[in-house]
Protein backbone atom coordinates (compact mmCIF):
# COMPACT_ATOMS: atom_id res chain seq x y z
CA UNK A 1 0.00 0.00 0.00
CA UNK A 2 1.22 3.48 -0.85
CA UNK A 3 1.97 5.86 2.01
CA UNK A 4 -1.21 7.60 3.13
CA UNK A 5 -1.12 11.38 2.99
CA UNK A 6 -3.64 13.98 4.05
CA UNK A 7 -3.19 15.63 0.64
CA UNK A 8 -1.11 13.99 -2.09
CA UNK A 9 -0.05 16.81 -4.39
CA UNK A 10 3.05 14.98 -5.56
CA UNK A 11 1.05 12.12 -7.10
CA UNK A 12 -1.44 14.57 -8.56
CA UNK A 13 1.40 16.50 -10.18
CA UNK A 14 2.68 13.36 -11.89
CA UNK A 15 -0.65 12.98 -13.71
CA UNK A 16 -0.56 16.55 -15.06
CA UNK A 17 3.18 17.03 -15.26
CA UNK A 18 3.36 17.72 -18.99
CA UNK A 19 0.54 20.29 -18.98
CA UNK A 20 1.94 22.10 -15.94
CA UNK A 21 5.54 22.10 -17.17
CA UNK A 22 4.56 23.38 -20.60
CA UNK A 23 2.52 26.19 -19.06
CA UNK A 24 5.35 27.16 -16.71
CA UNK A 25 7.84 27.15 -19.55
CA UNK A 26 5.60 29.49 -21.48
CA UNK A 27 5.61 31.95 -18.59
CA UNK A 28 9.37 31.73 -18.11
CA UNK A 29 10.09 32.25 -21.78
CA UNK A 30 7.70 35.19 -22.07
CA UNK A 31 8.87 36.77 -18.78
CA UNK A 32 5.29 38.06 -18.37
CA UNK A 33 5.28 37.32 -14.66
CA UNK A 34 2.63 39.84 -13.52
CA UNK A 35 -0.76 40.23 -15.25
CA UNK A 36 0.49 38.24 -18.22
CA UNK A 37 -1.61 36.24 -20.69
CA UNK A 38 -1.83 33.25 -18.35
CA UNK A 39 -3.64 35.36 -15.75
CA UNK A 40 -5.97 36.93 -18.28
CA UNK A 41 -6.80 33.58 -19.87
CA UNK A 42 -7.35 31.89 -16.52
CA UNK A 43 -9.72 34.66 -15.52
CA UNK A 44 -11.81 34.17 -18.66
CA UNK A 45 -11.80 30.39 -18.38
CA UNK A 46 -12.90 30.47 -14.74
CA UNK A 47 -15.68 32.94 -15.59
CA UNK A 48 -16.94 30.50 -18.21
CA UNK A 49 -16.71 27.51 -15.86
CA UNK A 50 -18.58 29.26 -13.05
CA UNK A 51 -21.08 31.07 -15.25
CA UNK A 52 -20.22 34.35 -13.54
CA UNK A 53 -19.65 37.69 -15.26
CA UNK A 54 -16.49 38.72 -13.44
CA UNK A 55 -13.53 36.91 -11.88
CA UNK A 56 -10.88 39.18 -10.37
CA UNK A 57 -7.73 37.20 -9.49
CA UNK A 58 -5.72 38.26 -6.45
CA UNK A 59 -2.86 37.12 -4.26
CA UNK A 60 -4.66 34.82 -1.80
CA UNK A 61 -8.01 33.89 -0.34
CA UNK A 62 -7.73 36.14 2.69
CA UNK A 63 -7.03 39.13 0.47
CA UNK A 64 -10.04 38.10 -1.63
CA UNK A 65 -12.34 38.34 1.39
CA UNK A 66 -10.88 41.65 2.51
CA UNK A 67 -11.05 43.19 -0.97
CA UNK A 68 -14.64 42.00 -1.41
CA UNK A 69 -15.59 43.87 1.77
CA UNK A 70 -13.60 46.92 0.69
CA UNK A 71 -15.47 46.86 -2.60
CA UNK A 72 -18.79 47.03 -0.77
CA UNK A 73 -17.52 50.10 1.09
CA UNK A 74 -18.51 48.81 4.49
CA UNK A 75 -17.75 51.31 7.23
CA UNK A 76 -16.05 50.87 10.65
CA UNK A 77 -18.64 49.68 13.14
CA UNK A 78 -20.84 48.00 10.54
CA UNK A 79 -21.85 44.54 11.73
CA UNK A 80 -21.03 41.48 9.63
CA UNK A 81 -22.65 38.16 10.54
CA UNK A 82 -20.65 35.00 9.97
CA UNK A 83 -20.12 31.52 11.33
CA UNK A 84 -18.31 30.66 14.55
CA UNK A 85 -17.09 27.37 13.07
CA UNK A 86 -14.58 28.18 10.34
CA UNK A 87 -10.98 29.18 9.75
CA UNK A 88 -9.97 32.51 11.29
CA UNK A 89 -9.45 34.27 7.94
CA UNK A 90 -13.21 34.72 7.62
CA UNK A 91 -13.41 36.87 10.74
CA UNK A 92 -9.85 38.19 10.55
CA UNK A 93 -10.60 40.47 7.61
CA UNK A 94 -13.69 41.83 9.35
CA UNK A 95 -11.49 42.94 12.22
CA UNK A 96 -8.79 44.33 9.94
CA UNK A 97 -11.35 46.65 8.32
CA UNK A 98 -12.60 47.76 11.78
CA UNK A 99 -15.97 46.21 11.10
CA UNK A 100 -17.80 44.39 13.89
CA UNK A 101 -17.90 40.60 13.58
CA UNK A 102 -21.07 38.91 14.78
CA UNK A 103 -20.46 35.20 15.21
CA UNK A 104 -23.35 32.74 15.14
CA UNK A 105 -23.81 29.00 15.56
CA UNK A 106 -23.95 26.33 12.86
CA UNK A 107 -26.07 23.34 11.90
CA UNK A 108 -25.03 20.09 13.58
CA UNK A 109 -25.26 17.98 10.44
CA UNK A 110 -23.98 20.20 7.60
CA UNK A 111 -21.61 22.34 9.76
CA UNK A 112 -22.83 25.41 7.84
CA UNK A 113 -24.21 28.64 9.25
CA UNK A 114 -27.53 28.29 11.06
CA UNK A 115 -30.31 30.29 9.39
CA UNK A 116 -32.30 30.85 12.58
CA UNK A 117 -29.16 32.15 14.29
CA UNK A 118 -28.56 34.57 11.42
CA UNK A 119 -32.08 35.96 11.74
CA UNK A 120 -31.68 36.41 15.49
CA UNK A 121 -28.38 38.25 15.07
CA UNK A 122 -29.64 41.01 12.77
CA UNK A 123 -29.65 44.52 14.23
CA UNK A 124 -29.95 48.01 12.69
CA UNK A 125 -26.14 47.97 12.37
CA UNK A 126 -26.01 44.75 10.32
CA UNK A 127 -24.72 45.33 6.80
CA UNK A 128 -23.58 41.94 5.52
CA UNK A 129 -23.69 38.17 5.94
CA UNK A 130 -20.71 35.92 5.18
CA UNK A 131 -21.80 32.31 4.70
CA UNK A 132 -18.94 29.82 4.48
CA UNK A 133 -19.36 26.78 2.24
CA UNK A 134 -17.58 24.68 4.82
CA UNK A 135 -15.72 21.51 3.87
CA UNK A 136 -17.12 21.78 0.32
CA UNK A 137 -20.90 21.92 0.84
CA UNK A 138 -22.94 25.02 0.06
CA UNK A 139 -24.64 26.87 2.86
CA UNK A 140 -28.40 27.44 2.58
CA UNK A 141 -28.01 30.24 0.05
CA UNK A 142 -31.68 30.53 -0.89
CA UNK A 143 -32.66 31.31 2.69
CA UNK A 144 -29.66 33.61 3.14
CA UNK A 145 -30.48 35.61 0.02
CA UNK A 146 -34.10 35.96 1.16
CA UNK A 147 -32.94 37.31 4.52
CA UNK A 148 -30.52 39.67 2.80
CA UNK A 149 -33.23 41.00 0.51
CA UNK A 150 -35.65 41.52 3.39
CA UNK A 151 -33.10 43.46 5.46
CA UNK A 152 -31.16 45.12 2.61
CA UNK A 153 -27.92 43.32 3.41
CA UNK A 154 -24.94 42.28 1.31
CA UNK A 155 -24.00 38.61 1.00
CA UNK A 156 -20.31 37.75 0.69
CA UNK A 157 -19.74 34.05 -0.02
CA UNK A 158 -16.63 32.52 1.48
CA UNK A 159 -16.03 29.90 -1.21
CA UNK A 160 -12.49 28.94 -0.21
CA UNK A 161 -13.50 25.31 0.34
CA UNK A 162 -16.42 24.96 -2.06
CA UNK A 163 -15.26 25.73 -5.59
CA UNK A 164 -17.04 23.61 -8.16
CA UNK A 165 -20.00 22.73 -5.94
CA UNK A 166 -23.55 23.15 -7.23
CA UNK A 167 -26.38 24.77 -5.29
CA UNK A 168 -29.94 23.88 -6.28
CA UNK A 169 -32.76 26.30 -5.53
CA UNK A 170 -36.27 25.15 -4.65
CA UNK A 171 -37.41 25.87 -8.23
CA UNK A 172 -34.75 23.51 -9.61
CA UNK A 173 -32.35 26.24 -10.78
CA UNK A 174 -28.69 25.42 -10.25
CA UNK A 175 -25.80 27.78 -9.71
CA UNK A 176 -22.16 27.27 -8.83
CA UNK A 177 -21.08 28.12 -5.32
CA UNK A 178 -19.64 31.62 -5.24
CA UNK A 179 -21.99 32.98 -7.92
CA UNK A 180 -25.11 33.50 -5.81
CA UNK A 181 -24.31 36.31 -3.39
CA UNK A 182 -23.40 39.89 -4.24
CA UNK A 183 -19.72 38.94 -4.22
CA UNK A 184 -17.61 35.91 -3.34
CA UNK A 185 -14.05 35.08 -2.41
CA UNK A 186 -12.05 31.94 -2.97
CA UNK A 187 -8.59 30.59 -2.24
CA UNK A 188 -6.24 28.66 -4.51
CA UNK A 189 -4.02 27.45 -1.66
CA UNK A 190 -2.26 24.26 -2.85
CA UNK A 191 -4.45 21.85 -0.88
CA UNK A 192 -7.72 23.30 -2.20
CA UNK A 193 -9.83 21.41 -4.73
CA UNK A 194 -8.48 23.85 -7.31
CA UNK A 195 -5.06 24.73 -5.95
CA UNK A 196 -1.97 26.39 -7.33
CA UNK A 197 1.66 25.87 -6.26
CA UNK A 198 1.82 28.83 -3.93
CA UNK A 199 -0.70 31.41 -2.77
CA UNK A 200 -3.54 32.62 -4.92
CA UNK A 201 -7.15 33.75 -4.73
CA UNK A 202 -9.99 35.40 -6.61
CA UNK A 203 -13.15 37.45 -6.19
CA UNK A 204 -16.34 36.67 -8.13
CA UNK A 205 -19.30 38.94 -8.86
CA UNK A 206 -22.05 39.55 -11.41
CA UNK A 207 -22.15 43.26 -10.57
CA UNK A 208 -20.37 45.28 -13.30
CA UNK A 209 -19.80 48.36 -11.14
CA UNK A 210 -18.54 46.36 -8.18
CA UNK A 211 -16.19 44.40 -10.44
CA UNK A 212 -14.74 47.63 -11.85
CA UNK A 213 -14.21 49.03 -8.35
CA UNK A 214 -12.52 45.83 -7.17
CA UNK A 215 -10.21 45.69 -10.19
CA UNK A 216 -8.84 49.03 -9.06
CA UNK A 217 -8.52 47.98 -5.43
CA UNK A 218 -6.36 44.94 -6.20
CA UNK A 219 -3.90 47.09 -8.17
CA UNK A 220 -3.05 49.99 -5.84
CA UNK A 221 -6.30 51.74 -6.71
CA UNK A 222 -5.18 52.28 -10.32
CA UNK A 223 -7.23 52.00 -13.49
CA UNK A 224 -4.59 53.96 -15.39
CA UNK A 225 -0.91 53.73 -14.48
CA UNK A 226 0.08 56.23 -11.77
CA UNK A 227 -3.51 57.48 -11.47
CA UNK A 228 -4.73 56.31 -8.04
CA UNK A 229 -8.51 56.79 -8.07
CA UNK A 230 -9.36 54.70 -4.99
CA UNK A 231 -7.52 53.42 -1.95
CA UNK A 232 -6.19 50.04 -2.96
CA UNK A 233 -3.80 47.25 -2.09
CA UNK A 234 -1.19 45.20 -3.94
CA UNK A 235 -2.83 41.83 -4.43
CA UNK A 236 -2.29 40.10 -7.74
CA UNK A 237 -2.24 36.48 -8.87
CA UNK A 238 1.12 35.95 -10.54
CA UNK A 239 1.40 34.32 -13.95
CA UNK A 240 3.17 31.19 -12.73
CA UNK A 241 0.28 30.38 -10.36
CA UNK A 242 -2.25 31.17 -13.09
CA UNK A 243 -0.45 28.75 -15.40
CA UNK A 244 -0.79 25.96 -12.85
CA UNK A 245 -4.47 26.77 -12.32
CA UNK A 246 -5.13 26.76 -16.07
CA UNK A 247 -3.70 23.24 -16.25
CA UNK A 248 -5.94 22.09 -13.39
CA UNK A 249 -9.21 23.90 -14.15
CA UNK A 250 -10.33 21.51 -16.95
CA UNK A 251 -9.89 18.67 -14.45
CA UNK A 252 -11.76 20.27 -11.54
CA UNK A 253 -15.00 18.35 -12.07
CA UNK A 254 -13.02 15.11 -12.39
CA UNK A 255 -11.13 15.93 -9.21
CA UNK A 256 -14.38 16.60 -7.35
CA UNK A 257 -15.90 13.36 -8.63
CA UNK A 258 -12.88 11.45 -7.31
CA UNK A 259 -13.36 13.13 -3.93
CA UNK A 260 -17.00 12.05 -3.86
CA UNK A 261 -15.97 8.51 -4.78
CA UNK A 262 -13.69 8.46 -1.74
CA UNK A 263 -16.42 9.97 0.45
CA UNK A 264 -18.88 7.27 -0.63
CA UNK A 265 -16.35 4.56 0.22
CA UNK A 266 -15.77 6.14 3.64
CA UNK A 267 -19.52 6.44 4.28
CA UNK A 268 -20.28 2.83 3.38
CA UNK A 269 -17.51 1.52 5.63
CA UNK A 270 -18.37 3.72 8.62
CA UNK A 271 -22.13 4.26 8.47
CA UNK A 272 -23.04 1.34 10.76
CA UNK A 273 -20.72 2.39 13.57
CA UNK A 274 -23.01 3.78 16.32
CA UNK A 275 -20.29 6.08 17.63
CA UNK A 276 -19.68 7.82 14.31
CA UNK A 277 -21.76 10.35 12.38
CA UNK A 278 -20.78 10.47 8.73
CA UNK A 279 -21.28 13.52 6.46
CA UNK A 280 -24.75 14.16 5.02
CA UNK A 281 -25.93 16.26 2.10
CA UNK A 282 -27.91 19.36 2.98
CA UNK A 283 -31.00 18.21 1.06
CA UNK A 284 -30.73 14.67 2.49
CA UNK A 285 -30.38 13.22 -0.99
CA UNK A 286 -28.17 10.23 -1.68
CA UNK A 287 -24.48 10.91 -2.06
CA UNK A 288 -23.41 9.76 -5.50
CA UNK A 289 -20.39 10.52 -7.65
CA UNK A 290 -22.63 12.61 -9.90
CA UNK A 291 -24.31 14.58 -7.10
CA UNK A 292 -22.23 17.75 -7.12
CA UNK A 293 -23.68 19.62 -4.15
CA UNK A 294 -20.74 18.58 -1.94
CA UNK A 295 -17.18 18.59 -3.29
CA UNK A 296 -15.52 17.31 -0.09
CA UNK A 297 -12.65 19.64 0.43
CA UNK A 298 -12.60 17.81 3.74
CA UNK A 299 -14.25 14.54 4.74
CA UNK A 300 -15.27 15.23 8.33
CA UNK A 301 -16.72 12.79 10.85
CA UNK A 302 -18.23 13.31 14.28
CA UNK A 303 -16.97 10.91 16.96
CA UNK A 304 -19.73 10.99 19.57
CA UNK A 305 -18.41 8.69 22.31
CA UNK A 306 -15.83 11.16 23.65
CA UNK A 307 -12.82 9.37 22.12
CA UNK A 308 -12.00 11.75 19.28
CA UNK A 309 -8.61 12.77 20.64
CA UNK A 310 -7.69 9.15 21.36
CA UNK A 311 -8.63 8.29 17.78
CA UNK A 312 -6.37 11.05 16.45
CA UNK A 313 -3.45 9.55 18.35
CA UNK A 314 -4.33 6.03 17.24
CA UNK A 315 -4.48 7.00 13.57
CA UNK A 316 -1.21 8.91 13.74
CA UNK A 317 0.48 5.93 15.41
CA UNK A 318 -0.67 3.77 12.50
CA UNK A 319 0.58 6.07 9.76
CA UNK A 320 -2.75 7.70 9.03
CA UNK A 321 -2.71 11.52 9.03
CA UNK A 322 -5.85 13.34 10.06
CA UNK A 323 -6.92 16.83 11.07
CA UNK A 324 -9.20 18.56 13.54
CA UNK A 325 -10.87 21.47 11.79
CA UNK A 326 -11.40 23.42 14.01
CA UNK A 327 -10.32 22.74 17.62
CA UNK A 328 -11.25 26.14 19.12
CA UNK A 329 -14.37 28.15 18.22
CA UNK A 330 -13.71 31.66 16.96
CA UNK A 331 -15.70 33.19 19.81
CA UNK A 332 -13.18 31.67 22.25
CA UNK A 333 -10.10 32.81 20.35
CA UNK A 334 -8.22 35.53 22.22
CA UNK A 335 -8.34 37.90 19.23
CA UNK A 336 -12.12 37.66 18.84
CA UNK A 337 -13.55 37.28 22.35
CA UNK A 338 -16.38 39.69 23.04
CA UNK A 339 -18.66 40.28 26.01
CA UNK A 340 -21.66 40.11 23.65
CA UNK A 341 -21.20 36.36 23.19
CA UNK A 342 -22.93 33.85 25.45
CA UNK A 343 -22.05 30.18 25.51
CA UNK A 344 -25.69 29.14 25.17
CA UNK A 345 -25.66 30.68 21.69
CA UNK A 346 -22.90 28.33 20.51
CA UNK A 347 -24.07 24.93 21.71
CA UNK A 348 -23.54 23.19 18.38
CA UNK A 349 -20.12 24.68 17.69
CA UNK A 350 -18.96 23.92 21.22
CA UNK A 351 -19.96 20.30 20.68
CA UNK A 352 -18.45 19.98 17.21
CA UNK A 353 -14.99 21.18 18.24
CA UNK A 354 -14.82 18.19 20.60
CA UNK A 355 -16.10 15.66 18.07
CA UNK A 356 -14.94 16.45 14.52
CA UNK A 357 -12.09 14.72 12.76
CA UNK A 358 -11.16 15.03 9.09
CA UNK A 359 -9.71 12.04 7.26
CA UNK A 360 -7.33 12.02 4.28
CA UNK A 361 -9.16 13.43 1.26
CA UNK A 362 -7.65 14.08 -2.14
CA UNK A 363 -7.80 13.01 -5.77
CA UNK A 364 -5.22 10.23 -5.45
CA UNK A 365 -6.80 8.23 -2.61
CA UNK A 366 -7.28 4.60 -3.58
CA UNK A 367 -9.64 1.95 -2.27
CA UNK A 368 -6.89 0.02 -0.50
CA UNK A 369 -5.95 3.08 1.52
CA UNK A 370 -9.57 3.83 2.39
CA UNK A 371 -10.14 0.22 3.46
CA UNK A 372 -7.13 0.41 5.77
CA UNK A 373 -8.17 3.77 7.24
CA UNK A 374 -11.76 2.72 7.92
CA UNK A 375 -10.71 -0.64 9.37
CA UNK A 376 -8.46 1.16 11.86
CA UNK A 377 -11.28 3.53 12.81
CA UNK A 378 -13.92 0.84 13.24
CA UNK A 379 -11.63 -1.37 15.29
CA UNK A 380 -10.79 1.50 17.64
CA UNK A 381 -14.20 3.21 17.85
CA UNK A 382 -16.62 0.49 18.85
Amino acid sequence: MRKIQMVDLQSQYQTIKDQVNNSLTEVLESAAFINGPQVQNFQKELETYLGVKHVIPCANGTDALQIAMMGLELKPGDEVITTDFTFAATVEVIGLLQLTPVLVDVEADTFNIDIAAVKNAITPKTKAIVPVHLFGQCANMEAIMEIAKEHNLYVIEDNAQGIGADYTFSNGEKKKSGTIGHVAATSFFPSKNLGCYGDGGAIFTNDDNLAHFIRGIVNHGMYERYHHDVVGVNSRLDSIQAAVLRAKLPLLDTYNTKRRHAAIKYNVALKDNPNIITPVLADRSELTEANNQHVFHQYTLRIINGRRDELVNHLNENGIPCGVYYPIPLHLQKAYTDSRYQEKDFEVTNTLVKEVISLPMHTELDDEQIDFITAQINSFIN
